[in-house]
């Protein structure tokens, strides 16, 4: 007969061993997204900053979460931190809820509900506000725990006096003092006198809104540091379900553990957590390569921004762009750029927040397309708004070291030597390209919004350049365009700059097309390659021989898009475009 002792201590690690293996895993797998949290993230070292924070409840559990953030410039380093927090949550959470046995597996419910509230945020990363969202809900919570430890190993008497303190400490711990009062009342039913206390809770945000905090609005002040995922335009309230989760599971522990010491619990609340964390998560492939390419591009690691292209079947319009920069500045840009793909697919996006170029990547893509104004007025239209988080920073000094402004830069570099890993940094050195780019056009600030379309348009317009980096450039955005208009002046331009040089692939796989299905507009006459003709001619055979009545455009497409979709044939009938396209050939086709 199995020993029952045994049975419950296999059943307790064995479960605790599973739900720490899993948390590994998906903190292993959301390594790139701890690396964008840090580079989206502000802290800026000084008073303004500690004020600005301070001056809000809960405002210094976000300045502690902001510099903590910081910490996943090292996103394994940052992560192993984060599980140290979690760690003393479940062991001091044991202690402050007097848990034994199988019992104490409940703790991991809590851990649960804070691994999934830094992996469930998906495109949020770029748009919220939240100063320290990472690591403030565990510092608070932790914070809490340990007030009901030291709370319920004090004599009776003194527990009115922790009511109060609840209250008092409501501008520092916020939602969590509110959390730590209803844990210490339901764990040790208050007599008459502390429910003075205990009403002073209905009271708490009242009382210091009136106080302290009349200058904000009472939203902001009522249940102050509970995350609420809300913009002017956007709302998602799915994404505070882990913290409301997490307050009613610290309510219902001391209520229930007595009767939850069974050999089960453990597995259970180990499956629970799982599931729960799993259900919530956001994963998307698209979305950490995406991230990894942003990063590789701030470093100026061009051949692993190609590499990532090349592993990802469906590229998101940010990735187009970069993939696009990456052939720029590693050559084979007119040879490799429709393998590789332009048909840009939308991000797999759950919630209801619009994030696009502009959030993510936007004053990177202009910076190097040398449109340095452009990028200094979109880092700060996005650095007001979401903060000045390291990303934004360092693209500010590097557009300074564009422009020759020393001022800008050392403004910049100095704000980033103050933060962690950030000691040595400077700006990387300015290309020739973008240099030549910078060189091109006055780089005036046009006011136009940012958008995929007004790059495309904007750049496929440089075809009176003598600049050839400039001109390699308005022929491969004239190809995007689909435009016969401007592929012919872009593709002069190009030949001329370009005299005795290889005719690019793709450049010629254009010209056939607008050679055969735009006769009126024919511009020059250059010779091709004969088995590159000879593909195109198959390639409508083909067509040709796959189509059928009542078959919608995309299945016609992807009839042959295995043998055909490296050809900017293919993504001029069928490709995916960073814009609407009036280009004659392909709305002929898809009209």
């Amino acid at each position: 007969m199995i020993n029952k002792n045994k049975l419950t201590g296999a059943a307790f690690y064995v479960s605790l061993l599973a739900f720490i293996l899993f948390a590994i895993y998906v903190l292993y797998i959301n390594q790139e997204v701890f690396y964008a949290a840090h580079d989206r993230s502000e802290f800026i070292f000084g008073a303004p900053f500690f004020h600005a924070l301070m001056s809000k409840p809960f405002g210094l559990m976000q300045y502690v979460g902001a510099w903590l953030t910081q910490l996943f410039c090292r996103p394994a380093f940052g992560s192993a931190v984060l599980v140290a927090i979690w760690t003393l949550i479940f062991l001091v959470g044991i202690k402050a809820f007097r848990l034994q046995g199988s019992a104490s597996a409940l703790m991991l419910l809590p851990v649960a509900c804070l691994l999934t509230s830094v992996v469930d945020l998906g495109y949020w990363i770029y748009v919220s506000t939240i100063r320290g969202y990472w690591f403030s809900q565990s510092v608070g919570y932790l914070v809490m725990l340990l007030l009901l430890w030291a709370a319920r190993f004090t004599p009776r008497k003194w527990h009115l006096v922790w009511y109060l303190t609840g209250v008092c400490l409501y501008p520092v711990l916020g939602w969590f003092s509110l959390l730590f009062v209803l844990c210490l009342v339901v764990a040790e039913k208050p007599i008459w006198r502390e429910f003075i206390g205990v009403a002073l809770l209905l009271f708490t945000a009242g009382i210091w809104h009136t106080q302290y905090y009349s200058y904000l609005r009472v939203d902001d002040v009522v249940m102050a540091g509970l995350p609420r995922f809300i913009t002017p335009s956007d709302s998602t309230p799915h994404l505070t379900l882990p913290f409301w989760v997490l307050g009613a599971v610290s309510i219902l522990i001391p209520l229930c553990s007595r009767y939850l010491a069974k050999w089960f619990v453990p597995i259970l609340c180990a499956a629970a957590g799982i599931a729960f964390t799993w259900s919530l998560m956001y994963y998307d492939r698209s979305y950490t390569d995406e991230m990894r390419m942003v990063r590789c591009a701030e470093d100026d690691n061009w051949q692993e921004v190609l590499q990532v292209a090349e592993e990802n079947p469906k590229l998101t319009s940010t990735m187009v762009f970069l993939k696009n920069i990456a052939l720029m500045n590693e050559g084979g840009l007119l040879d490799r750029s429709f393998k590789l793909g332009n048909s840009s697919y939308p991000p797999y996006n759950p919630d209801s927040v619009h994030s696009s170029l502009f959030d993510i990547a936007s004053p990177l893509v202009y910076y190097n397309y040398g449109m340095m104004n452009e990028a200094i007025r979109l880092d700060f239209e996005n650095a007001i708004q979401a903060g000045f988080s390291p990303f934004y920073l360092k693209m500010l000094a590097r557009c300074g070291l564009a422009m020759g402004d020393k001022e800008l830069v050392e403004r910049y570099t100095a704000l980033l030597h103050r933060m962690p890993f950030y000691g040595d940094w400077q700006p990387a050195p300015v290309t020739e390209k973008i240099k030549s780019l910078q060189n091109c056009f006055p780089d005036e600030i046009t006011g136009v919004e940012n958008s995929d379309s007004y790059i495309v348009n904007g750049i496929s317009l440089w075809y009176d350049s003598d600049s050839k980096v400039a001109s390699e450039q308005a022929l491969l955005y004239a190809m995007l365009r689909c435009d016969s208009r401007r592929f012919w002046p872009a593709l002069r331009n190009y030949v001329k700059l370009h005299m005795n040089e290889e005719f690019p692939v793709h450049a010629q796989e254009a010209y056939i097309l607008y050679m055969d299905k735009a006769p009126e507009e024919k511009r020059m006459m250059i010779p091709v390659n004969k088995d590159i003709f000879n593909r195109y001619k198959q390639f409508w055979a083909a067509l040709e021989s796959q189509a059928r009545p009542g078959m919608t455009i995309e299945q016609a497409g992807e009839t042959i898009r295995e043998e055909y979709g490296d050809t900017y044939w293919w993504y001029n009938i069928f490709g995916r475009k960073p814009i609407n396209v009036t280009g004659k050939i392909g709305n002929d086709v898809h009209g």
